[in-house]
């Protein structure tokens, strides 16, 4: 008897960012507005994708159209929305969303927290605009599918100039570069080859935070609201009493090397953290983690960077 092969459905998820982005001219790379191109035609242009997709179907759905430096928490909800809802249909083997580069690694990390999954979610992007002679957002395009059809893929990914990425370890580390992102010390989780997928280790999805649901059902506007300090030379305590004033919930501040802060914040963070402000202290330092405990400061989750933390705290605050 032939067997018939049982048909998958894959999901697009569009957010905008420079993968949408058009430019006058094909030469300029950074002159560009993003978010100009819907996601149905950066599909429909696609080289390439029926031989990806080997037969399985192809939802398209916009769900925002905006730079990525202007992401908002009202999106991310509504894109972990849409992402439950279509990973909960019986046919759908995967999800991939199309992102600015900006604030991708917060994105990736916010939906690795509150989505109850094993099932890949794939975030992708691009460096250069839908116009430029060159563009990297197709090829980026058909790795993302590619690796979201991976049998070993699950959880939140990131994909990028061939490399595979971790939620927890991705970070954009270069402003212009089309390899622009790195997981650092951890490596990549992986690499596309002439549409093949080489992992480095085992993907699996982590356990989401404890208050996810909350994330989904609370109104973003009352989201708890999380400000980053960093500790820098001369840095000045009135940021401090100015946020606490203004009702902020919880501080993450990044400090020098080994999660040391400045003298004149310690005070005044102390004295947050009396009026009722949670505040999580993490390291400005581009690669490691802070090691040993901070004696006046509580430490956030090993290895997160400063808009990761903030991420995890608004969740740890979300009762």
């Amino acid at each position: 008897m032939v067997q018939t092969k049982k048909i998958k459905q894959w999901v697009v998820l569009g957010t905008g960012g420079t993968i949408a982005g058009t430019a006058a001219s094909a030469s300029d790379h950074t002159g560009y507005t993003a978010a100009q191109l819907g996601v149905a035609q950066l599909m429909s242009a696609l080289p390439g994708i029926d031989k990806v997709l080997d037969g399985d179907r192809l939802e398209v759905e916009q769900l925002a159209q905006l730079d990525s430096k202007d992401m908002d928490h009202t999106t991310w909800q509504r894109l972990a929305q849409r992402c439950q809802h279509w990973l909960a249909q019986p046919d759908v083997g995967g999800i991939v969303i199309t992102h600015g580069t900006d604030t991708l690694e917060e994105t990736a990390w916010f939906l690795q927290q509150v989505l109850r999954t094993t099932q890949p979610v794939v975030l992708t992007c691009a460096m250069r605009p839908a116009t430029a002679l060159a563009p990297d957002g197709p090829q980026n395009l058909l790795d993302a599918l590619t690796v979201a059809r991976h049998p070993q893929a699950q959880g939140v990914l990131a994909v990028c100039a061939g490399r595979i990425h971790r939620a927890r370890d991705v970070q954009k580390v270069h402003p212009y570069r089309l390899d622009a992102f790195s997981s650092g010390e951890s490596g990549p989780l992986g690499w596309v080859e002439q549409g093949e997928v080489r992992w480095s280790g085992p993907c699996h999805a982590p356990e989401p935070h404890a208050h996810a649901g909350n994330a989904l059902a609370l109104p973003a506007a009352d989201w708890p609201w999380i400000e980053v300090l960093h500790s820098h030379a001369g840095a000045d305590v009135r940021r401090v009493h100015a946020l606490v004033t203004a009702g902020v919930k919880g501080l993450v501040v990044a400090g020098t090397g080994n999660g040391t802060v400045h003298q004149s914040l310690l005070a005044a963070l102390a004295e947050a953290q009396a009026q009722g402000v949670a505040v999580h202290l993490t390291t400005r330092c581009a690669q490691g983690q802070i090691v040993g405990q901070s004696a006046a400061l509580q430490t956030a989750p090993g290895g997160l960077n400063a808009y990761k933390a903030r991420v995890s705290l608004m969740l740890d605050l979300m009762k």
